[in-house]
């Protein structure tokens, strides 16, 4: 073709685009040499160089042929089909599929004169294609987000996918031999990153790699409950552990003792997921537990975690207190640390100082000084908060009490002009006063600094789409725990279904709580060294709802099933 631009005749969208004043002569046929030349669109070419609005061209194309227009932005990613399309071909001719209708395929193109890109989806799907027309700058975006959420979904790798990364025959029980070399393999470097990206779109909490004699076996937690998700060849074990410690940055020698390191995933410009990594030398291997820890957790807001507002209210009054301590308390996995670093990011301003430590920090948030305490250098939780008291202190928080120094030290700090959050390990919140008294914490400091305590557990909530009502005799229910005032008021349970939208009729979590003011009445019962029993009762004469009563508002506002309830807590 010749460059001479003077012997061009602009014909079809060209000329369109002039004709609607979106391009001048000249710019259109430097536009027209230039895509033919680089072989891609001339709509393509002028959106990348910013010669044209992207959305503009769209509308002017569509009335030149005929088509209408689809915004992108409007259109929901769920209703993209799964793997519809080779993603060589989507890349080839810039063709977004966009949903199926029986055996029509309904494809997202930006140039509408790309009849091949149609001829050769039909070709290899062997289903009808019809054009859509959209804006070229959201499509490229959306192809790329699609192809993106493609490559990171489970189950286009399976045991025959990975049997051909092997590349030596030897003993596969002599794990030594993994060299770096196998362990940057190509498939194993996907499947790692498929796993670890899938548990984060599925809302995994943590990820099992687990060896067993004669099986490898991939497990997620998700929502409180552990699900098989992969089954590798167990040839692949020594690769697969080898893998993972190389990203945490682990000595992948060293097979006969625990070791623990972290993972950041960078999953966009602004987002990152942390892992935190353990690994432990089992009977046939090394059994890796991946915790994920998401900062965007703690920034949820209050109204997210599921306190009621009576509840809600109590924490946030405590939190505005000048002194004095909050202890959270529950097993572990119930979101103790995201309830606490919730209070942290409500008092994260630039006027408060705030230090925690912690085994080791889960959550990373800007504004808060946070130390990993270390007993192997001699960094205890004693150590660091005697060194945050010397560095002129707001609020204080301790990952955890777990001896009497730490205690001592802890309530020290909230007598004296500080508000110090801590997390203990109990089973409720009467229980924490009086763990805190078998420590041998003095009952006149406990009732002279604390001020709240949250016990707390995690419960599923129920899937809104397919949550079904369930009929439940009265009696039954009085025996669960109901009042006779909540069943005359009258109320609906439900039950887990199960459906697409969820995991088996679940779809969540929902915190449930138990928040006690440590009143002036409970602080003499404490002085007194009355037991967990009594202070219990005294709790509820004062009208502070025990976790049980709590799950089953919980249940009687529909958020969860009474089986969920049972499963989480107890009378």
């Amino acid at each position: 073709m010749s460059n001479n631009k003077s012997s061009i005749t602009l014909t079809g969208l060209a000329r369109r685009f002039v004709d609607d004043g979106l391009l001048d002569e000249d710019t259109a046929k430097d536009a027209f040499l230039q895509a033919s030349q680089n072989k891609i669109p001339l709509i393509t070419y002028l959106a990348q160089n910013n010669l044209a609005d992207s959305g503009k061209l769209a509308s002017s194309a569509a009335q030149e042929f005929g088509f209408s227009v689809l915004d992108l932005d409007a259109f929901l990613p769920e209703m993209m089909p799964e793997k519809a399309v080779d993603e060589k071909l989507i890349r080839k001719h810039s063709a977004l599929p966009l949903y199926k209708r029986g055996n029509r395929l309904f494809v997202a193109v930006s140039d509408p004169t790309n009849i091949q890109a149609l001829d050769e989806i039909k070709f290899n799907t062997g289903l009808s294609t019809d054009a859509v027309l959209v804006d070229d700058q959201k499509l490229r975006t959306a192809i790329d987000r699609y192809l993106e959420s493609q490559d990171t979904s489970m189950g286009d790798l399976d045991d025959a996918d990975l049997e051909g990364v092997e590349t030596e025959a030897g003993d596969q029980d002599d794990q030594d031999t993994v060299s770096t070399a196998e362990v940057d393999d190509a498939p194993i470097v996907k499947y790692v990153n498929k796993m670890l990206l899938d548990a984060i779109r599925g809302g995994a909490s943590d990820i099992h790699f687990e060896p067993y004699e004669k099986i490898y076996r991939v497990r997620y937690r998700t929502d409180g409950i552990l699900k098989e998700v992969s089954r590798p060849s167990i040839k692949l074990a020594p690769k697969i552990s080898a893998r993972v410690k190389i990203m945490s940055q682990l000595d992948i020698s060293e097979r006969r003792v625990p070791q623990d390191g972290r993972i950041k995933m960078k999953l966009s410009k602004t987002k990152a997921i942390d892992f935190r990594v353990n690994t432990l030398p089992t009977l046939w291997g090394e059994k890796i537990v991946l915790r994920i820890l998401d900062p965007s957790s703690a920034k949820l807001g209050i109204d997210a975690l599921g306190y009621d507002e009576d509840q809600k209210a109590l924490y946030l009054d405590a939190l505005k207190q000048p002194q004095g301590m909050i202890l959270v308390t529950g097993p572990t996995g119930s979101g103790k640390t995201v309830s606490l670093y919730t209070g942290l990011n409500i008092l994260n301003t630039p006027e408060t100082n705030i230090s925690t430590a912690e085994d080791p920090a889960e959550i990373n948030l800007e504004g808060i000084n946070q130390v990993n305490v270390n007993t192997k250098v001699g960094l205890g939780f004693a150590e660091a908060l005697r060194a945050f008291l010397r560095q002129d202190p707001d609020v204080i928080m301790v990952g955890e009490i777990r001896d009497l120094e730490t205690a001592n030290i802890a309530i020290k700090a909230a007598q004296t002009g500080h508000l110090v959050l801590s997390t203990l390990h109990t089973n409720s919140a009467p229980e924490t006063l009086t763990r805190m008294m078998n420590m041998g914490v003095p009952a006149f400091n406990i009732a002279t600094s604390v001020s709240l305590i949250i016990a707390q557990r995690l419960g599923r909530r129920l899937c809104n789409a397919c949550k079904q009502p369930l009929d439940v005799p009265k009696d039954v229910l009085l025996q669960e725990g109901f009042t006779e005032a909540q069943i005359e008021t009258g109320f609906t349970l439900y039950r887990p279904k199960g459906c697409d939208k969820c995991s088996g009729g679940y779809k969540g979590r929902v915190g449930i709580y138990e928040v006690v003011k440590v009143t002036d009445e409970l602080a003499n019962m404490i002085m007194e060294e009355a037991s967990s029993i009594q202070i219990a009762k005294q709790a509820q004469a004062e009208g502070f709802r025990n976790l049980r009563q709590s799950a089953l508002i919980k249940v009687i506002e529909g958020v969860t099933s009474l089986e969920e309830a049972n499963r989480v807590t107890k009378d």
